[in-house]
């Protein structure tokens, strides 16, 4: 049996027979010239982390254009690195999911060490503290999800994690945010040297929002006299320290079990699918998507990785602002939420299958195509109806991404504002165009209202995905159920903060409505109202 650890890699003809490429640079050099000159630092051991940034940069240096590894960090779930990392010597599988059923199978060696910040592990902490100080250091990048850079809750008050850092100060804090502003201040203190911390988050101006995380607690030690005023002037001057912009896009599910049995017919040993205490998927390999994006503002103060030469695209500002907003307004996310809601209400349990439906393929054809392309601004490095074109044809169409529409619906009340209300908005600010006159968005909406009742469309009740406030929307419809005439559903569409417009100022509040109130009829009237509305039998 083939085992995936240094050790396994030894012999290349066992691997090369099962069709699996291996790295072709010197593992223990480059892992030697990491613990003396450290480069790249990234936060968020999942899956994207391990199945783009990390796959890119193993291609640099297979291709000896680089000479250093990554150190990942964990700063939430450390059974991550305790049994997906450690037991595999960091090494992870790649697996890519073509459309045609073939799977492409490769051994990525770039993460060279595996840290967590872990109170009880020291050593690992007293590590990330002398890479922080080395002058070579280039940048710490993160996929922490948005949620990890949120300081406060609802309530607008800092979490408990964060009003405990806070007050500690610099020693020892436990938020991923207060984490790095620790570290940078290490860095101050030693020499003031030049970095650059790069979300790579699928989140609206990642770079701004990490910038503003990190100099709030900054200012809060400084406050109490727990750090020098001069940290918050190396934090933000950008000829020290910066924060682009960057936009990713691959879809990098949780482990298929089709693939960890792929993976045993060819003989790799320990391919455990495995599920932490605190409910992370992941396993020694990462099934993938072959489609990628990374588009990050080129904007580093002391040096970074070629990544160019690898297909990421370093660009301006205003280039990263444009292609995120394609990409998350219009061209992806919101079709990709779409799916999710209509396929959790139609009983769905990958989103390839939603594809198949043909109404469903209507409804995110027209939200992308018809209602989002009027309004979308053309980033140059990438054609939007191109961009959906791909997302439609191939990328949410692929049957062998196991994505689900569960995993999609999950803190859709963080996305509604971002994913469509942005493109209402500026249906409001461009002349000749009426928000009034849409029909898949708001539609959309009211799929919300409805799959927030927790009953299917055969009046089925089913488990709503995570939602931070979920227990505020139920209790919006509370005293909903199928068969109502009227709802108290106004009260959820006229909350502002949800959608980042004022639904029925601009028109629209009542048509959610009435769509809502239609798929309240019985069984089969979520089906029949989407039907309805997308095919222009209004």
């Amino acid at each position: 049996m083939l085992q995936l650890n240094r050790k396994g890699l030894l012999d290349p003809t066992a691997w090369e027979a099962a069709d699996i490429e291996l790295p072709t640079f010197d593992l223990e050099l480059v892992a030697h010239n990491t613990r003396v000159q450290p480069q790249w630092v990234h936060f968020g051991a999942g899956n994207i982390f391990r199945g783009l940034v990390a796959n890119a940069h193993q291609q640099l240096l297979n291709n000896l254009q680089a000479d250093t590894g990554i150190i990942a960090v964990e700063t939430f779930d450390f059974e991550v690195i305790d049994k997906g990392y450690k037991p595999y010597d960091h090494l992870t599988l790649l697996v890519l999911m073509r459309a045609d059923g073939r799977f492409q199978k490769r051994v990525v060696a770039s993460i060279v060490e595996g840290l967590t910040t872990e109170e009880s592990r020291p050593d690992d902490y007293h590590r990330l503290i002398e890479v922080f100080e080395n002058p070579s250091l280039q940048m710490a990048s993160f996929t922490i999800t948005e949620k990890g850079y949120g300081l406060t809750g609802p309530d607008g008050q800092y979490l408990p994690v964060v009003e405990q850092d806070v007050a500690k100060g610099p020693q020892q804090p436990l938020h991923v945010m207060s984490i790095a502003t620790s570290l940078a201040y290490r860095r101050y203190l030693k020499g003031q040297y030049p970095m650059t911390f790069v979300s790579m988050d699928n989140c609206s101006h990642n770079g701004d929002l990490l910038k503003a995380s990190m100099t709030t607690i900054a200012k809060e030690w400084a406050a109490r006299g727990l750090v020098e005023e001069g940290f918050i002037d190396y934090l933000e001057d950008e000829g020290n320290i910066t924060f682009p912009l960057t936009m990713i896009d691959k879809i990098t599910p949780r482990p298929s079990l089709e693939v960890q049995t792929a993976l045993q017919k060819v003989g790799i040993a320990d391919m455990e699918l495995i599920v932490t205490s605190k409910h992370t998927y992941t396993a020694p390999f990462v099934n993938a998507e072959v489609s990628e994006y990374l588009v990050i503002e080129d904007k580093f103060t002391n040096g970074r990785p070629a990544l160019e030469k690898a297909g990421i695209i370093f660009t301006d500002r205003n280039t990263v602002d444009q292609v995120e907003t394609m990409k998350v307004t219009t061209c992806l996310n919101p079709l990709h939420t779409a799916l999710a809601l209509s396929g959790c209400l139609l009983g769905y349990q990958l989103i390839a299958d939603t594809m198949k439906d043909p109404i469903l393929r209507r409804l995110v054809e027209t939200i992308g195509y018809k209602e989002g392309l009027p309004v979308v601004v053309d980033p140059g490095i990438i054609q939007p109806t191109t961009f959906i074109d791909e997302v439609l044809q191939e990328r949410f169409a692929n049957p062998y991404i196991p994505d689900t529409p569960q995993r999609i619906a999950t803190d859709t009340s963080q996305k509604m504002s971002i994913r469509f209300g942005k493109t209402l908005k500026s249906y409001v600010d461009t002349a000749g165009l009426d928000p009034a006159d849409l029909t898949a968005i708001p539609l959309t909406i009211a799929l919300w209202c409805r799959y927030l009742l927790g009953v299917d469309d055969q009046g089925v009740p089913f488990t709503l995905s995570p939602d931070p406030l979920m227990d505020t929307l139920q209790g919006y419809l509370q005293h909903t159920k199928l068969g109502d005439q009227t709802s108290e559903v106004r009260r959820l569409l006229a909350d502002e903060r949800l959608f980042g417009v004022q639904l029925y100022e601009i028109g629209l509040g009542d048509k959610i409505e009435t769509m809502f109130h239609e798929m309240l009829a019985g069984p089969g009237a979520v089906r029949s109202t989407i039907e309805k509305y997308v095919c222009g039998n209004v």
